[in-house]
C-alpha cells in the first residue's frame, strides 16, 4: 500500500506494518490507524497515522536506554490487546525532539504495547515514580555505558 508520510512523503509499506490502536494515542483518541516505519537513524521508528498525513510519531525501544525499565501492567490491560505474555509484545517510548535544542526526551511514563501477532496496541500509563514523560535519553545512555564498564 501506499502512505503519505510526514517525513518521507509518499512511501510504499507492508500491510504487516500497519498497527491498529483501538483507544487511538492520549489526546488523539479519534486517530486509531498507523504505520510502523523504520526511521532513517537507527535506533528510531516512526508511527505514522493513516487518518492524517502530518501526525507522526518518533520511537525508541526503551529498553535501550534504561535496561531497569520495567512495565508494571494489570495483565487485563494486555489481554485487552490479546497479548498473552510479554514476549509476544513490541515496547516503545514516543520521543520528544524540543525545537529549541534541548534535550531529546522520551516518555517511559505511557508506552505504547504493541501485539506483535494481531498488530493491535495501546498506550499504557505507569504509575511507577521511576517513569516520568521527560527521560533524557543522551543522558540515561551515557549512564548506562558507564554502569557497564
Amino acid at each position: 500500500m501506499k502512505v503519505a508520510t510526514k517525513a518521507y512523503g509518499l512511501v510504499e509499506a507492508d500491510e504487516r506494518q500497519r498497527i491498529s490502536f483501538p483507544l487511538g494515542l492520549l489526546g488523539f483518541e479519534s486517530l486509531k490507524e498507523y504505520i510502523l516505519l523504520d526511521a532513517e537513524r537507527q535506533p528510531f521508528y516512526w508511527l505514522q497515522s493513516l487518518e492524517v498525513e502530518q501526525l507522526a510519531f518518533i520511537l525508541i525501544n526503551p529498553f535501550l536506554f534504561r535496561t531497569d525499565y520495567e512495565l508494571d501492567i494489570d495483565d487485563d490491560e494486555l489481554w485487552n490487546i490479546g497479548l498473552s505474555g510479554p514476549e509476544a509484545a513490541l515496547i516503545f517510548s514516543v520521543v520528544t525532539i524540543p525545537s529549541d535544542g534541548s534535550p531529546m526526551t522520551a516518555n517511559l511514563q505511557g508506552p505504547l504495547i504493541i501485539n506483535r501477532e494481531t498488530r493491535t496496541g495501546k498506550q499504557a500509563i505507569l504509575t511507577d515514580p521511576r517513569w516520568k514523560t521527560k527521560h533524557d535519553i543522551m543522558s540515561e545512555l551515557a549512564a548506562a555505558r558507564l554502569a557497564a564498564c
